[in-house]
């Protein structure tokens, strides 16, 4: 009855007007976002940061979540309408769906991708109704050394699942701590590399950092690169109710990928991406010779936008419940939270329960507004497939630096902005996955806190002598190890590989 009285509030909050209509708009944004080529979900969260500063935490939390799950919406219509490829989750769509599409059932392709994804959303949000607080309730338990293991373990395994060099991978986690670390201690108050620059004393700004490495570095990337031949894009959508042989035909591939998805989600990393791949491999795999797979087979539509958005909703149970964001899209939330003063967390739940309950709420209500913004309006989507990125460059920069510079009104941000986007290009060129470091960023500070608590005795056998965090240790000292074995190093290159 709790649970139910506590969704109630959660709904409550969620059907302000306010919500209401920042869900809507994250929801439209998303799937805009997804449409267009060159972006993503971190792009687009990246990019929106500083314009949610005028909003309290609870809206604008809703729309950061709304423009995630609406990114999943409109990178299927992208893959199924036009193409999609490399490690994007959308890539696995593409498969079979551009197939479809190129026989005239790209219209039976888009309806059972929103659909799925639709009922999978709903699952996906109500597990993270269900398994977010006993698990806060249980690391509220945990003590310094505990949650500092914790910590260690969630970045060890970031650098395990990233793409590309290992070393690469923990480099770049290393330079995410150090970064954290520039400006005050937090406990002493004493300056720490900050260059004798006034602007750092607070520290580097996390809106700075990540616009520059998600969006900017983005940008030039894209630019740098030769332009790629005009995409074919399908424009005639017609048919988009499925009958009722493709209804039980894609039926069992939701039900199953959304459970993989819900799983999955939980991974560090790609959590989408990985959970898509799955799917399409397990449906492949079950349909058999009698498979359509290759030729166009709805069911490698169906499986894969389920895993992916039930994945989707699913990533928010580490950030939300233990403050330990996985993948670039997490962290960029919780780096959202940490400026409007939330701290994620056991914590959470308890002291901000309408908070938690109406983003719960709100997410669970998204699935619904995706529906009803995709469908009807399908062909519109499928026109903006074609707009050229040159056309797009342009009005994203503008974005970011009016954006950053409205901040704090400072010019320094937009330098800093520019130069941590011609280092996050450079790092991008030498094969450097730029999701470790933004990790490291993040949680360098709470990790720093945490040693400092567990240490307070001046003990470093605290964390031998707790069971929870000499495990978690252990587990990540295995994982290391592991990852630089010569066999893993050739399964990770085969995977990735595969990906391309």
């Amino acid at each position: 009855m709790d649970w139910i009285d506590s969704l109630g509030s959660g709904l409550s909050v969620a059907l302000t007007a306010q919500n209401l209509a920042c869900a809507f708009a994250g929801c439209l944004l998303g799937t805009l976002t997804g449409v267009l080529p060159g972006l993503g979900a971190a792009a687009a969260i990246a990019m929106l940061l500083p314009w949610v500063h005028a909003l309290d935490a609870t809206p604008a939390l809703i729309l950061l979540a709304g423009v995630f799950c609406g990114v999943q919406h409109g990178g299927a219509t992208r893959a199924i309408a036009a193409q999609a490829s490399g490690l994007s989750p959308s890539a696995v769509t593409a498969i079979e769906g551009r197939l479809l599409a190129l026989q005239g059932r790209a219209g039976v392709a888009l309806a059972v991708a929103a659909l799925g994804s639709w009922f999978a959303g709903c699952a996906g949000a109500a597990i993270l109704a269900g398994v977010a607080p006993p698990l806060a309730s249980l690391a509220l338990g945990f003590a310094p050394a505990d949650r500092f293991a914790l910590m260690v373990l969630a970045l060890i395994s970031s650098v395990v699942l990233a793409s590309g060099s290992q070393l690469k991978s923990l480099a770049m986690t290393v330079l995410g701590l150090l970064l954290s670390m520039v400006g005050a201690d937090a406990l002493s108050g004493t300056q720490r590399f900050s260059l004798g620059v006034p602007e750092l004393d607070g520290g580097i700004s996390f809106v700075v950092l990540a616009v520059g490495l998600f969006v900017l570095s983005d940008v030039i990337d894209q630019l740098a690169r030769p332009a790629a031949p005009p995409e074919t894009v399908i424009r005639d959508v017609n048919g988009l109710w499925p009958g009722r042989k493709d209804a039980q035909e894609t039926g069992p591939a939701v039900l199953r990928g959304s459970a993989l998805g819900a799983l999955m989600g939980l991974l560090p990393g790609g959590g989408e991406w990985r959970a898509a791949a799955a799917s399409y491999s397990m449906e492949k795999r079950l349909a058999g010779a009698l498979g359509r797979f290759g030729k166009g087979d709805l069911r490698g539509v169906a499986g894969p936008e389920s895993a992916r958005s039930a994945a989707a909703r699913t990533s928010f149970i580490p950030v939300l419940a233990l403050g330990l964001p996985l993948n670039a899209v997490t962290a960029l939330l919780m780096g959202a939270m940490l400026i409007k003063g939330v701290l994620p967390g056991p914590q959470l739940i308890a002291s901000q329960p309408l908070l938690w309950w109406g983003l719960v709420a709100s997410m669970g209500m998204a699935p619904l507004m995706l529906l009803m913004i995709n469908v009807p309006l399908i062909g519109v989507w499928t026109r903006l497939l074609a707009l050229p990125y040159r056309h797009v460059f342009a009005a994203v920069t503008l974005l970011c630096c009016v954006g950053v510079y409205a901040l704090r009104g400072s010019a320094f941000d937009v330098y800093a902005m520019a130069l941590v986007a011609a280092a996050g290009y450079v790092l991008r060129k030498l094969g450097c996955d730029l999701v470790p470091l933004l990790l490291g960023f993040v949680l360098g500070p709470r990790m720093e806190v945490e040693l400092h608590g567990a240490l307070s005795q001046g003990d470093w056998g605290t964390f031998v002598n707790h069971p929870i965090s000499a495990g978690l240790l252990a587990a990540a000292a295995l994982l290391l190890v592991a990852v630089f074995l010569p066999s893993t190093s050739r399964e990770r290159r085969a995977v990735f590989h595969d990906a391309d």
